[in-house]
């Protein structure tokens, strides 16, 4: 299943996402291209929600950041910082209701504490 199918799975609001999409779409490069880079790594690292309206919001989000960057001719470096997958994991620990990771690392931390 490719990202586009499995993040309309989850979101649930096709609407909502078709708006986002057509946002990164619109971006001009580099912006464009660094925000695919960071929703790909975001979905497939399960980097997401479980949630749809946080998953809607993390992403529009995303696409606001990256206009506002695009807006004042921002590099993407300076908004992603010298580590892009420190700042995707910054950025989706804002959203970590409902995240999958999260949930997979408490129930690991439960699951080990319980052993003592």
């Amino acid at each position: 299943m490719d990202i586009t199918k499995l993040a309309e799975k989850l979101i649930g609001d096709k609407r909502r996402w078709r708006e986002y999409k057509a946002r990164a779409k619109a971006l001009p490069e580099p912006y464009r291209t660094a925000v695919a880079a960071l929703e790909k790594y975001m979905m497939s690292a399960a980097i997401v929600s479980n949630d749809a309206d946080i998953l809607s919001q993390m992403f529009e989000d995303l696409a606001d950041l990256f206009e506002q960057a695009a807006a004042g001719s921002t590099p993407v470096r300076d908004v992603v910082g010298d580590d892009p997958v420190e700042f995707v994991e910054t950025f989706a620990a804002n959203y970590s209701d409902g995240n999958w990771k999260a949930k997979a690392e408490e129930r690991l931390r439960t699951s080990i504490e319980s052993l003592d």
